[in-house]
This record gives C-alpha cells, structure tokens and sequence, in this order.
C-alpha cells in the first residue's frame, strides 16, 4: 500500500511506534488501532466508525487511510520529519512550532517548540528503523507469528451472525475469530454493506464452503441458533429516551451492551424516538445520569 502511494517503504515501521502492531491496541486518548487514528481523522481519510464496525481496527483500511493521511502531511510541509511530527500531534501544532522558532521548517530547529511527546517520536522511529535493520547484529529474533497469511481465508456471510454462533457452527475458539477480526466492535458481523466478510484458519473456511447448504439449513432451522438470549441480571429498570441518545451511548451509560438492549427489548434495528421507554437490568444499580455539556471547549 505504501508503494502503491509512492511513500517509503520505511513508513511500515511508523506502526510499530504506533501500536507495536496490535491491529486491537487503544490508546488513553482514543487513538485506535494499528495506525492510532483519533475518530475524528479517520473518518476524515474515509474509515468507517460506527456501532458494530470500527475500520480504524481493521489493518487493511486503516493503512490505506494511513497512506492518505500522510500523503497530505507531507504534501502540506514537504519535509517527511515534519509529516511525522504533524501525525504525531496535528499540523496545527506543528505550523505553530514553525511560527514559533521564527519560520524554520527543519523539525531539529523547531524541536524545542514541539509537544513533549512529539520531541521524542521521529527519534522514536529512527530508533526502530535501525533495530529491523541491525536486528541480527544484536541477536534480536522475532517472535514466531500466531497466524501466517497463507493459513488464513476469508467467508462472505449474508445474515448478521455473531462470533460464538460461528464458533458453535465450526467448532472453533471464539478467540480465534476474535484475533482475525478486530474491525467489528460488538463481535458481531451485521452483514451490511460490504461487512460481512470474515476471516477465519483455512481450513474452518474451507469447512464452511463445503457444507454451506447444510450450515444455512441449520440457521433456518434452529432460530435460536443465530437469536440466542442474552441473561439478563436481575433488577428491572425502565429508561426514557431523550433527544440526542442512541443505544451505544445509552448502553455505554448503563453498563450493559447494545446487543442486550436490543434483545430486552425486541428491538431489530438501532432507531429510537425520543420518549421511547426501553427496559434495562442491572445488578443493583440504577441508569447514571446523562453527562452535562462543559462549557469549556478544547
């Protein structure tokens, strides 16, 4: 992908200072994935984010997105120190620092002027393009990869499935599943759009090509295979819906998910009205208030 943008090739190594190459990896400022994308610029550079799916998860899309982004940072200060330094901390921040040391654009004369953390991040990715390339030098051996490319393919599904139902129908480690499709965020495949592809060992893909008729013929079936209840906690509380509330900050509020929400209440989509009465459990506790706007802004 880096080629395909005419970027260099070294740029593969600004992940691994990102997210040491967990495509899962969070960050405490809600930087996501193996890239660290802030919601706000990946949908900027076209990642899809919503309830069930979060692209910025997915290693494919979020390099691509990648590529894009520092494309145009490189574009807006035509110096790759400086691109890095603008991924790290915005280039708003960087354009300050340049006004600051005076209009230089060399990322060593405005280093005094940049964030702290950004003072030690193009070193940082210095410092890791010389360990691949000296690895050996220091005896440093890679870890051996759980999955390897060729061990893994991928199945098109055409119903909402969650991960333990295809767990159930293949017998494999929801884990697995889990590790090979960090994208979708409630461990579900809504199969809208294009997501619903899953990627799965050779072999259980092969399992469920094979035998799709009877996989099919098993789901129509046995409903409760692919509607499973979720247990719910004793404690009944009801929640009216207000103007600005969607299930995932409705679930997020009360400490359940929007999969229970949905099924506590027969909902089949995600649309609500306001004044809507939804039934919630807990475990004792009750509904936290919603949170007051600050009248600071950032």
């Amino acid at each position: 992908t880096l080629d395909k943008y005419n970027l260099p090739l070294e740029l593969k190594y600004l992940a691994v200072v990102e997210s040491a190459l967990d495509a899962q990896a969070r960050s405490r400022a809600g930087a996501v994935g193996l890239w660290q994308f802030m919601y706000g610029t990946g949908k900027n550079f076209g990642l899809t984010i919503d309830s069930y799916v979060d692209e910025r998860n997915d290693p494919r899309a979020s390099t691509e997105a990648a590529c894009k982004y520092l494309s145009y940072l490189h574009n807006m200060f035509g110096d790759w120190n400086l691109a890095l330094a603008a991924y790290n901390c915005g280039e708003g921040r960087v354009a300050k620092a340049i006004r600051r040391s005076g209009g230089k654009k060399n990322y060593w004369e405005i280093y005094p002027y940049l964030p702290r953390e950004t003072r030690g991040y193009v070193p940082a990715f210095i410092a890791v393009n010389y360990l691949f390339a000296h690895a050996n030098d220091h005896k440093i051996v890679a870890t051996p990869s759980a999955y390897k490319a060729y061990e893994i393919d991928s199945i098109h599904i055409e119903n909402k499935l969650t991960f333990s139902q295809i767990a159930e129908l293949l017998d494999v480690q929801e884990s697995i599943i889990e590790d090979l499709n960090p994208i979708y965020r409630l461990k579900t495949i809504p199969a809208y759009k294009h997501f619903n592809v899953v990627y799965l060992p050779k072999e259980k893909a092969n399992i469920w090509v094979a035998n799709l008729d009877t996989i099919t013929a098993i789901i129509s079936q046995k409903p409760e295979v692919i509607t499973a209840p979720v247990a719910a906690p004793k404690n009944e509380l009801y929640y009216t819906v207000r103007s600005g509330d969607y299930l995932g900050k409705i679930a997020a509020r009360n400490g359940v998910s929007v999969r229970q929400i949905q099924q506590w209440n027969n909902l089949n989509g995600t649309n609500l009205r306001v004044g809507q009465k939804l039934v919630l459990y807990s475990n004792g506790s009750t509904p936290k208030p919603a949170v007051t706007a600050s009248t600071t802004t950032k």
